[in-house]
């Protein structure tokens, strides 16, 4: 019997970050085994800037997707954007040996080395090089030249480029939560793979990737990949827009943003209005909807300008370069009411909410076929590609349960270890002087039970303190 391909991916994103494990089931669609979810501290418009926050809130999202699953994980595919992204058009070419024989991987592989070799700005790293159309001995406009004969290989290459700093910021993180990195790909790129279909791609189709942080642009035209951006405006500034706009806390504005936000002002009466509970000995505050929705619209637009002009840029107004499919939004921020609709007519494209669904199993809960889970769903797909084995089925022996210390530091670490043993003794001396003088029948009656009582104790009292090991991860800065 074939073994499982246990795919993993982890979403890194500015607000959340998602561990997401699955597999491919008989008919090849995607079965999701567990998915870990924990808010995201540490990162900023994609990239991070504080290690530590990181770290824990990867390994939080880790232990719940192993615990969801059943599966320990040993590696991931990472999702990258951020700021420092950019993308580069570049056309390269090979001479080969002998025309004679016929073209094979091998050829290919070494225009894809040399298009790696390329000299970047200072503290630049190329993270993909992806061929576009191949051109052999003049003849051009070719997507498959294995298999063909020629002596000039050439092709034109769409590379994507990233600060090498934040890339190993990303690396090391990874590799201190105790798992391995397998691979790494851009978080438009894996959107794209969960929300388009080849049709669209053929035909002409921009994604837009609303995130908390940035928001993610990937073009296709012929199935091919033409052009990658990255804004760095997300969903975060116009939460950020609305709490200084109503002078209310971050979390009432995100509240406000998700229940009653609409990009469409025109939507909301004058009379509308939601009260929002004062801080601590303060009055309630009322809010007009339309007011919302009015600081909501103003940011919608800009961001999605910066990305028509992204789609401009491009050359959408060509006939031949035409996106014959429109637009395609996805991510956390393709959930505002009414975006669609604005989306249209700023750009004036055709323009849909894309579901990661189509590539799921049909037993897929609705959370998981969320706009909000393209990416991740992405990076899962992404790593069947790679053919790794990235997680094992836990094996469960029946042995004394530990407690396991992620993210805490060794002092820290030392004193629970103290607190342990010192309950023990507590715990310990109780069933000895219960067992011992005369007490109640009821305590008596307790600890002479069939199973041995230390082993309740200890179990019960293990179940209360890893929840309060829980909290206390939760809580941690």
């Amino acid at each position: 019997m074939e073994k499982d391909n246990i795919a993993v991916g982890l979403d890194i994103g500015t607000t959340k970050i998602v561990a997401m494990i699955g597999k491919k089931n008989e008919y090849g669609k995607l079965e999701i085994l567990g998915i870990g979810k924990s808010k995201s501290l540490g990162v900023a418009r994609g990239v991070v800037n504080n290690i530590t926050q990181t770290i824990q809130s990867i390994q939080q999202a880790i232990v719940e997707a192993e615990n969801n699953s059943g599966y320990k994980i040993k590696d991931v595919v990472v999702g990258i954007a951020g700021q420092h992204i950019r993308s580069i058009q570049h056309t390269d070419y090979i001479s080969r040996n002998n025309p004679e024989e016929v073209i094979g991987e091998n050829d290919i592989q070494l225009l894809i080395d040399q298009v790696n070799k390329l000299a970047m700005l200072p503290g630049e790293e190329i993270i993909h090089v992806l061929p576009q159309e191949f051109k052999i001995d003049g003849q051009s406009e070719i997507k498959e030249p294995i298999g063909m004969y020629g002596g000039r290989l050439e092709s034109s290459f769409h590379v994507v480029v990233g600060q090498a700093s934040s890339i190993r910021n990303v690396g090391r993180c990874i590799q201190s939560s105790g798992i391995e990195l397998s691979g790494l790909t851009l978080e438009p790129l894996a959107s794209a793979d969960a929300v388009l279909s080849q049709e669209e791609k053929e035909a002409g189709v921009a994604l837009i990737d609303i995130g908390g942080g940035t928001t993610d642009l990937a073009i296709f035209k012929d199935g091919i990949i033409r052009h990658t951006a990255v804004i760095p405006f997300g969903g975060n500034v116009i939460t950020e827009d609305i709490k200084e706009g109503c002078s209310i806390i971050e979390k009432q504005a995100e509240l406000l943003k998700i229940k009653f936000g609409s990009a469409w002002p025109g939507e909301n009466k004058d009379n509308e209005i939601v009260s929002i509970p004062g801080l601590r000995g303060r009055e309630p505050k009322e809010i007009s909807l339309k007011n919302l929705s009015k600081i909501i619209h103003a940011r919608v637009v800009e961001i999605v300008e910066q990305v028509f002009a992204e789609i401009k840029a491009y050359g959408h107004e060509d006939p031949r370069k035409k996106l014959i499919a429109g637009i395609v939004l996805t991510g956390g921020g393709a959930q505002l009411k009414h975006i669609k609709q604005l989306v249209e007519y700023i750009t004036g494209m055709d323009t849909r909410i894309g579901y990661p669904n189509e590539h799921l199993a049909g037993n897929s809960g609705e959370e998981i076929s969320s706009p909000l889970f393209a990416t991740a769903v992405g990076l899962v797909m992404n790593s069947i590609e790679n053919s790794t084995q990235s997680a094992v089925r836990m094996e469960f022996v029946n042995e004394q349960p530990k407690v396991v210390y992620r993210n805490v530091v060794p002092q820290a670490q030392q004193q629970m270890q103290q607190q342990v043993q010192l309950r023990y003794e507590v715990e310990e001396n109780y069933v000895e002087r219960a067992e011992t003088f005369d007490e109640p029948r009821e305590i008596r009656n307790n600890v002479s039970k069939e199973e041995s009582t230390e082993t309740k104790i200890r179990r019960s009292f293990f179940d209360r303190y890893v929840d309060k090991i829980k909290d206390f991860l939760d809580n941690a800065e």
